[in-house]
């Protein structure tokens, strides 16, 4: 038996930080979309359990996210099975596009299936959840506001397709150290040390988009990181705060406010891109900046090409613009060295 699947990546059109839970993971309240990009992989039935990425064949104790998804399963199960999994990467790595996670949710559904363990979807999206905040979503794919460490699952209907342009500068960066970073930056504010400002590289409005943040519960994303909602008409609209413009604020005592995702999924469906930038806020734009000044350059230079909607996903360092026109995305992607063109799944 053979099967191929589809990775896909995915963007945060918003990502806030809402707390840190007893368990010492941190609550996240988000929204995100599927995209065309995606990786390819291949499961064959075989006596052991391998691993190539591109060709070349992974140590047998790799921490790469498909070979502990394949032994979670195992584990779970009992059972030692074995399989010939061959990865072709075309996410970038330490971006924030969820390609190792992306991954790891394929080889739950495909391992599933492949060793016909017939584990039913609710019980693959608790596994999931145990590998990474962004496997769960990966899993189930579409438009989707994500709540506590990436386990609940609000699908939104008619999810849109958006045409984008995304450049991921640097090579990257590390999800445990832009969580580092902002938690350095909290730790000053909260001894009454210096904020976010305009000189960290963002406009009055972005770093007013951009307050809070926290640690992240899992891994980076990278291929070696370790670091059932139904579709419906409606979806939970508990926890946002109407009235917050959607901006990712800050209370009397310096506590991130939740961002208003309903709204913002509203725009996105209306196709109302610059209402869709003003509800929209990443907690870890501004950390992210300090350390890779070249996000907002190129942040800059997507609005500059006309951007109607600018973003960084998830911990960076890949930055994302959204344009009224296919034409007008691949244009932006040609005219930015190292961007590429691609877009948003209809859901």
């Amino acid at each position: 038996m053979r099967i191929v699947c589809e990775a896909h990546a995915k963007i945060n059109w918003s990502l806030n930080v809402l707390g840190v839970r007893e368990d010492g993971y941190h609550e996240l309240d988000m929204l995100m979309q599927t995209l065309a990009l995606s990786d390819e992989i291949t499961f064959e039935r075989a006596r052991w359990l391998t691993l190539s990425v591109d060709g070349q064949a992974l140590p047998v104790g790799t921490r790469n996210l498909v070979v502990r998804a394949a032994n979670l399963l195992n584990d779970y199960m009992g059972q030692r099975n074995g399989a010939r999994i061959r990865l072709v990467k075309r996410i970038p790595a330490r971006a924030g596009l969820g390609g190792g996670s992306a991954d790891c949710a394929c080889a739950l559904l495909a391992l599933n299936r492949l060793w016909d363990l017939r584990l039913p979807a609710g019980t693959l999206l608790k596994l999931g959840a145990q590998l990474g905040a962004d496997v769960p979503f990966c899993m189930t794919g579409g438009l989707a506001r994500v709540r506590g460490i990436g386990e609940r699952l609000t699908p939104m209907p008619c999810a849109p397709e958006v045409h984008l342009a995304m450049v991921t500068p640097g090579g990257g960066l590390s999800t445990a150290a832009v969580f580092r970073a902002w938690d350095e930056m909290r730790a000053r504010a909260a001894a009454g040390g210096a904020g976010l400002t305009k000189g960290d590289g963002v406009s009055d409005a972005d770093a007013s988009a951009m307050r809070g943040g926290a640690r992240a519960p899992m891994g980076d994303g990278s291929p070696d990181a370790g670091s059932q909602a139904q579709h419906g008409a409606a979806w939970d609209m508990d926890g946002d705060a109407p009235g917050t413009g959607g901006a990712q604020m800050l209370d009397e005592a310096g506590a991130p406010c939740a961002s208003d995702l309903g709204a913002l999924a509203e725009a996105l469906m209306r196709g109302d891109l610059e209402r869709a930038q003003a509800l929209s806020g990443n907690s870890l734009e501004v950390p992210a900046i300090q350390m890779m000044p070249e996000i907002a350059a190129h942040m800059a230079a997507f609005r500059r090409l006309g951007a109607r909607f600018v973003r960084m996903t998830g911990s960076g360092s890949t930055v994302f613009a959204a344009f009224a026109t296919q034409s007008d995305a691949i244009r932006a992607a040609q005219a930015i060295p190292g961007a590429i063109y691609t877009h948003t799944l209809r859901g």
